[in-house]
């Protein structure tokens, strides 16, 4: 006589689970359509087929600017350490070359042939085959022109790929230096009425920030026959206020966290993690 009970009892619980149900849906409704965000994950190409070779070298670069810090070193450094933990291809343990001094030795070595050859060099042949001076001191850009026709040395890279096993290598200038500039800021301002209420207001002030411009060159290089494979260029700029003094190095990593996935991105297929908003 006790059976029909629990079926009393399962129709309640699918009762009051309809007006639960039901109370929520009025609630949505009545406040109107909900935005949520998910996480997404976008899948970018590598630029490069890099299949072919199992090793990279990070060579060195061309480097000036700043004397503050060793911009060859620590640019060596940080990308050696990013693809050892972002790539498929085993980074070679190498010191950094001083391009710098390569280059220099390439040209007073091309000067020597001038000098002893019989024939006048013509006037109107390239800067390459003429081998004009090299700064010793690169402090800005144009600087670093006369220096790229060491990239273009292939004979000089097979040299190099040979010595190492033929890898892919990771070369290029770079300059981080030294940038001021002056004009109009916007900043917001905290305030208070005569009632005691809060207030943002933007406002604009005239002042000279300083900070550095990091603008490096990569150049890929292909260590079985020393040509130029591929070469992309970049520059971020960071600035500061007067008050704040930031030191140089860690201008430099500031900067170099930017660039690094357009680095990245030449080598292997790369993630960008972002959100997408959605309504309900």
């Amino acid at each position: 006589m006790t059976a029909p009970a629990p079926m009393k009892s399962g129709r309640n619980r699918v009762l009051a689970f309809a007006v639960a149900v039901a109370t929520v849906g009025a609630a949505t409704l009545a406040c109107g359509p909900s935005m949520f965000e998910i996480p997404i994950e976008t899948p970018i190409k590598a630029k490069l087929d890099v299949s072919s070779f199992q090793r990279v070298l990070i060579a060195g670069f061309v480097a000036g600017g700043s004397d503050d810090i060793d911009t060859n070193q620590e640019t060596v450094r940080l990308l050696r350490s990013q693809l050892r933990s972002k790539s498929s291809l085993r980074v070679i343990d190498a010191d950094a070359m001083a391009l710098q001094d390569v280059a220099q030795e390439q040209n007073r070595t091309a000067n020597g042939a001038s000098a002893t050859n019989e024939v006048t060099p013509d006037p109107t042949a390239p800067a390459a085959a003429q081998a004009l001076p090299l700064p010793l001191r690169i402090r800005e850009e144009k600087d670093l022109e006369p220096y790229e026709r060491l990239f273009a040395n292939t004979s000089y890279w097979r040299r190099i790929g040979e010595e190492y096993q033929n890898p892919l290598i990771v070369t290029g200038t770079v300059l981080f230096a030294p940038n001021t500039r002056s004009g109009y800021v916007s900043r917001d301002v905290e305030r208070y009425d005569g009632f005691g209420r809060r207030q943002v207001i933007p406002e604009r002030s005239f002042q000279e920030r300083k900070g550095f411009v990091l603008r490096p060159k990569f150049v890929f290089i292909d260590g079985r026959t020393g040509a130029t494979i591929y070469s992309e260029s970049y520059r971020e700029e960071v600035l500061y206020t007067a008050q704040q003094n930031t030191p140089a190095l860690s201008s430099y990593f500031e900067l170099m966290d930017r660039l690094v996935p357009n680095f990245l991105s030449a080598l292997s297929s790369q993630k960008v993690k972002g959100t997408r908003s959605l309504l309900n």
